[in-house]
């Protein structure tokens, strides 16, 4: 009895050894050999991210210091809200989208228009240039449909095929609920110029954007197309797409600065003083698109509460904010309206200005206008 007993046992540890290893074939062949998780930086590209303040012993670094890793407690207590079901984290029905057509934005020539596509995508339409910020029009943010969750909406204000030509696109930094491989294989021929933080530039190569469309900048540094102003500014938070790069490439928010106005894109970032000295240096602003989603206790540092939000459009000196990094995918474990009805009612508090469209509403902005604003409608609350 006692032999058997070995002899199951034995086969049952071999049976979990090979498991265990194949499995772990598989996840470094699907790392490898998978085109979503992107390119890794050269030596020569190395030794140019050293001349950067921000990069620090083969890593980009915050400003201040960020707590980054999670204890095992916390990442398991993260892993299970994730994927377990979490009351009203997803809308009961599909988020409402207003459509527009290729030819409406072709040929739109009129003041700047703005058009959000849900999370943090944007579509800017300035001194008669078509800009596209953190293009991501897939349906599930993650390297393989299985290890996220589907976008809030069926559809798009617009078919990423249907976009006509774009002068420029900019991007905060390379997670994948802002740096889409599939949108980017089939934008990246319309594409004029692409504008990325330090280091970002090696994913779109490895997916066939040439070196000579791809503009890298560190923190504080501009460059200009055609009369606009592009200017890469601070953010708090951190990038990676494997097991093995974080904060491999820099993080950003982004200025686009014409003759007439002055546009605030927060990207990804914890509440700091950087806010503060954004606003000092190019505020005040016209209109700021504002990260407010995707919060937790476990990671405090890198993603903003909606208090936070409202204070960050004080600091930058927003004319009005707009909040965004919500309404399209759940990545934490908060209801999927907690972060705009708890920013709408600090703005309000701190009588901020602030604009909360549906997914596709066209959203004009120019000197001395006002714009529309859907909060008195609060058309999130009849999807709770």
């Amino acid at each position: 009895m006692k032999n058997k007993f070995l002899k199951y046992f034995k086969r049952m540890i071999i049976s979990i050894g090979v498991i265990i290893t194949v499995l772990i074939v598989v996840i470094v062949l699907f790392i490898n050999l998978s085109p979503e998780f992107g390119g890794k930086a050269t030596d020569e590209q190395k030794a140019f991210y050293k001349t950067s303040e921000n990069y620090k012993d083969d890593r980009f670094v915050n400003k201040h210091k960020v707590k980054l890793d999670m204890s095992l407690r916390d990442m398991g207590k993260s892993l299970v809200g994730y994927f377990s079901p979490q009351p009203k984290t997803t809308p009961k029905e599909d988020l409402p989208v207003s459509k527009i057509d290729s030819t409406n934005i072709a040929e739109y020539n009129d003041k700047t228009r703005l058009i959000w596509f849900g999370h943090s995508t944007f579509l800017v339409q300035i001194d008669h240039k078509n800009i596209l910020i953190d293009p991501m029009f897939g349906d599930v943010p993650a390297p393989h449909p299985m290890l996220g969750s589907k976008r809030f909406s069926k559809e798009l204000p617009i078919e990423i095929e249907k976009i006509p030509k774009i002068d420029a696109v900019l991007i905060s930094h390379d997670h994948y609920d802002h740096l889409d491989y599939g949108s980017i294989k089939k934008l990246k021929n319309k594409v004029k110029m692409f504008y990325t933080p330090l280091g970002v530039g090696v994913h779109l190569q490895k997916w066939g954007v040439e070196k000579e469309r791809i503009i890298e900048l560190d923190w504080w540094q501009d460059i200009s197309l055609e009369g606009l102003r592009f200017i890469c500014t601070p953010a708090q938070h951190f990038s990676g797409r494997g097991l093995t790069d974080r904060t491999k490439t820099l993080w950003s928010s982004w200025i686009i600065k014409s003759d007439n106005e002055n546009i605030f894109f927060s990207g990804d970032s914890g509440y700091d003083d950087h806010f503060k000295e954004i606003g000092e240096k190019f505020g005040p602003f016209d209109f700021a698109m504002i990260e407010c989603g995707q919060y937790n206790e476990l990671w405090p540092d890198v993603h903003m509460f909606p208090e936070e939000t409202a204070q960050a459009g004080l600091d930058i000196r927003a004319r009005k904010i707009m909040p965004i990094h919500w309404g399209a995918f759940k990545l934490a474990m908060h209801s999927w309206t907690d972060p705009i009805e708890r920013v709408t009612k600090t703005a309000k508090e701190l009588n901020i200005d602030i604009i909360v469209p549906k997914i596709g509403e066209s959203i004009f902005l120019k000197e001395n206008d006002s714009i529309d604003t859907t909060v008195n409608d609060k058309w999130w609350q009849t999807l709770e």
